[in-house]
């Protein structure tokens, strides 16, 4: 799907493979595969997508989550985040809560706000229902005082 910078997409949710947005969205958005977003404004709607990539030109405020496997930032986005790992490129610019596995600012980028990580296993059913979910990880100790330990993030 292309949405061109005059055009303005007000339908309540769009699916498909890739999509690149250069004009207003104001419903919802899922991907697939990526969605580019080379747009300035106010995205009122959600975006999913296995990556998600912001253009050096677009700068964006997401009223609601942006969720994806990979999220690029190499222009200017604010909103909260949820995903496995976010890149804020240099010139990048990420204010708001993220939630990821992995982040990764690069010199000359800039990130302000919350960071959770490793925590995206509680969301992963809910991102894009890749791997299905182990019913049962406790495992009972001989030590009676033993406490669980989240896993360290990979």
């Amino acid at each position: 799907m292309h949405l061109s910078g005059k055009g303005d997409l007000a339908s309540s949710s769009v699916v498909c493979r890739s999509a690149l947005i250069e004009g207003r969205l104001r419903g919802n958005l899922h991907c697939d595969d990526t969605a580019t977003i080379s747009y300035s404004g106010k995205i009122p709607g959600r975006i999913s997508a296995r990556n998600v990539v912001v253009e050096r030109r677009a700068d964006i405020h997401c009223f609601r989550t942006v969720r994806g496997e990979n999220i690029e930032i190499k222009g200017r986005m604010s909103g909260e985040i949820i995903a496995q790992t976010v890149t804020v490129h240099k010139k990048g610019s990420l204010e708001g809560d993220v939630t990821a596995r992995a982040i990764s600012v690069e010199k000359g980028g800039m990130f302000s706000g919350q960071l959770a990580i490793g925590q995206v296993g509680l969301t992963q059913g809910e991102l894009l229902q890749e791997r299905p979910a182990i019913a049962s990880q406790t495992t009972e100790s001989s030590f009676p005082d033993a406490v669980a330990r989240p896993l360290p993030a990979t």
